[in-house]
């Protein structure tokens, strides 16, 4: 099976989150590696949601390399497909499909050149693949496998396949999301007196949050931190005093914020009248340049330094977020062939000859780093 025939069979299956349905998928994939002298193991995220690792050549020489992905994908959307989003056609140089650059491009990729590595010249240290279930909604399924999952080991390096058109980036922002909840009391409206209203506090709440100042957090490859306010609720009714009030917010950050002394500032500019509950608490993802693991990739991709904005930071969060944590901050690399204007659209695609040139990519940088 060639990397677009394995990439069309992983398109037909529908793992549009909400629900995922990943066990499918999962199962296919696993009894596909088996077959190629991988060692697999299933876990079970929710009913029919499975996260899938697999292994081959593991020694206690060296430790192993990693590649990462994910099973979901968003849903359909409701616009009108160009053709179907589960039948992988071939047109125009590209192929079609919900998953193609996000991120069902990038797997079939990681497997077919895992496979060809260990026919040419197994690699030292051998491979292990973690295809996660429930990733596209704040990554959920990772944090869940790595709670279950036997000791990590050690891992040499790790590879995420997010879309990045075969563009090696180092680094992405962190996430904390946090809800924050405002108590009142409730009143007539016509007597507000009597009240004591819960929006009033949330909204001067949300303007300090406005305001604050995140200009001394700066990070030389992930910028500034930065902070919204996405979600608003509070009341029940237009002629009554609301007794309670709440909005999300969405910190991303570098590697010179911390969560907890930043949830501690919140505190204090809203004056403990907020009681605030952590949502997600993802870390940023961070690897220096000059890491020797970069350099190779760099060498597999034929990415040059002096490249216009190398090294790349990422917008969007990966499970490379908990793996590198997991991993203890071994050197992580986001590189996969999708596009990531793609992730998301309506008509998805990716690029045939970014998916063919992935394969020998991710085969070079198994080969290069072995012999590191």
């Amino acid at each position: 099976m060639d990397v677009i025939s394995l990439t069309q069979k992983l398109l037909s299956f529908d793992n549009s989150n909400p629900p995922g349905n990943e066990e499918e998928i999962a199962l296919f994939t696993g009894d596909l590696l088996s077959d190629n002298g991988f060692t697999t193991e299933y876990y079970y995220f929710d009913e029919k949601r499975v996260h899938l690792v697999a292994e081959r050549g593991l020694s206690n020489s060296r430790h192993q390399l990693v590649f990462s992905g994910h099973f979901d994908t968003v849903p359909l959307g409701s616009a009108s497909w160009y053709s179907d989003p589960f039948a992988g056609e071939t047109k125009d140089g590209k192929i079609w499909g919900r998953g193609s650059s996000d991120m069902k491009g990038a797997l079939a990729a990681m497997i077919i050149s895992s496979i060809e590595a260990f026919a040419e010249d197994p690699p030292e240290g051998g491979i292990r693949m973690i295809f996660s279930a429930a990733e596209e909604l704040g990554c959920i399924g990772i944090q869940h496998l790595v709670k279950i999952l036997k000791s990590p080991q050690n891992a040499s390096a790790i590879i995420i396949g997010e879309p990045t058109s075969n563009r090696p980036a180092t680094g992405h922002k962190g996430a904390l999301y946090l809800k924050a909840v405002f108590e009142g009391r409730t009143a007539h409206s016509s007597m507000p007196e009597l009240g004591d209203n819960a929006i009033y506090k949330a909204a001067k709440a949300v303007l300090k949050i406005k305001d604050l100042d995140l200009s001394t957090n700066w990070d030389q490859l992930l910028g500034f931190p930065t902070v919204n306010v996405g979600l608003i609720n509070g009341g029940t009714s237009i002629n009554t005093v609301p007794d309670r009030a709440e909005f999300t917010i969405d910190l991303r950050s570098t590697t010179t914020t911390d969560h907890k002394s930043f949830l501690e500032r919140l505190k204090k500019e809203t004056e403990g009248e907020a009681v605030f509950e952590v949502l997600t608490d993802l870390s940023p993802v961070y690897t220096h340049e000059s890491d020797p693991f970069v350099k190779i990739v760099q060498e597999a991709c034929g990415t040059q330094e002096q490249e216009a904005k190398y090294p790349l930071a990422l917008p969007y969060l990966t499970d490379g977020a908990v793996l590198q944590r997991y991993y203890d901050n071994a050197p992580t690399v986001i590189l996969g062939p999708g596009e990531p204007e793609m992730a998301h659209q309506t008509d998805e695609f990716c690029y045939i000859d970014k998916l063919e040139q992935s394969v020998d990519i991710y085969r070079k940088i198994i080969k290069l780093w072995s012999r590191e």
